[in-house]
């Protein structure tokens, strides 16, 4: 067989999220139809699972253990940051707290189900399904803002809020931290009324925000990686610079001023005002948004 004379190689990535059990059924020759994940964009819920499928209730005793290697000085962290972690994992049981605000997060969530996509016959509305700038994360998820569909009569007399999607509803609970990441943002209207619908879950200590101590998803997920660099050092083990960094990357602008802070200074920004941006976004971030170093 002659060899081809043209060579190509796409970029693209396998959607890990399928598995190889998830095909449901076909509608032709070439249109398999198959389950996929859905991360909910702009918001994240307390873990019920991290990492892995570990429990967080297994990690207290390793969030005490940070909170004093943070204590002895012995963790890369900042006096500002060392100052906000420590009383959040000294407790003794963070690990598991974080869990029983997963878990309730999770009834949240099926409550809205129940309530917003469920027919009175059992069988379920079709969901709306929006995606943003970038419609799949690293592990093969689809990033969308969900909601249920609603037919265009139904519409007419809906408010805006009253055919809101589940995102924003788990905001407005108090059961989902604002977590908006750029590009994959809002539109301006729709991220006005997500701005406010944080600012009273947070302000009003709703949900998961009753807790002073809390750690939203993202702060968990952050100390144990926190807590993994840490033991290496304490071990000896030599790190370079951007391996004792690891354990946060993303850099925080403040929707209220259009000021752009480093990592670790994301505790500065209110965390209703937070918008997260991935190191190499920056550039474009700035641009686009018109922001400012802090």
């Amino acid at each position: 067989m002659a060899a081809l004379k043209i060579f190509w190689q796409p970029n693209g990535f396998t959607l890990d999220s399928i598995g190889t059990q998830r095909y449901l059924r076909h509608s032709d020759g070439d249109t398999p139809v198959i389950s996929v994940s859905i991360r909910m964009l702009s918001i994240d819920t307390p873990e019920v699972h991290y990492p892995g499928t570990t429990a967080p209730s297994k990690h207290d005793a390793r969030l005490a253990e940070l909170a004093d290697w943070i204590a002895a000085g012995k963790a890369p962290v900042s006096p500002e940051m060392a100052a906000y972690l420590a009383p959040r994992l000294a407790t003794g049981d963070a690990g598991s707290r974080h869990q029983r605000q997963g878990e309730q997060a999770s009834e949240a969530f099926q409550a809205l189900i129940d309530d917003l996509l469920r027919r009175p016959t059992g069988t379920f509305r079709p969901l709306f399904v929006r995606t943003a700038d970038r419609p799949f994360d690293q592990y093969g998820r689809l990033l969308a803002y969900i909601a249920p569909e609603y037919t265009a009569a139904e519409r007419a007399n809906m408010t805006r809020h009253e055919r809101a999607t589940f995102n924003l509803l788990m905001v407005e609970s108090g059961w989902a931290a604002p977590f908006l990441i750029y590009p994959s943002l809002p539109g301006q209207a729709d991220l006005d009324i997500f701005h406010q619908a944080g600012e009273e879950a947070v302000t009003q200590g709703k949900g998961a925000w009753a807790d002073p101590l809390m750690l939203a998803g993202y702060e968990f997920r952050m100390a144990y990686r926190l807590w993994e660099v840490t033991g290496k050092l304490v071990r000896g083990t030599k790190l370079t610079g951007k391996e004792r960094t690891c354990w946060v990357t993303r850099y925080c602008a403040d929707m209220m001023t259009g000021l752009l802070h480093g990592p670790e200074e994301y505790i500065r920004v209110k965390p209703q005002h937070r918008l997260f941006i991935w190191p190499e976004d920056v550039r474009a971030a700035v641009a686009a948004l018109n922001l400012a170093p802090a």
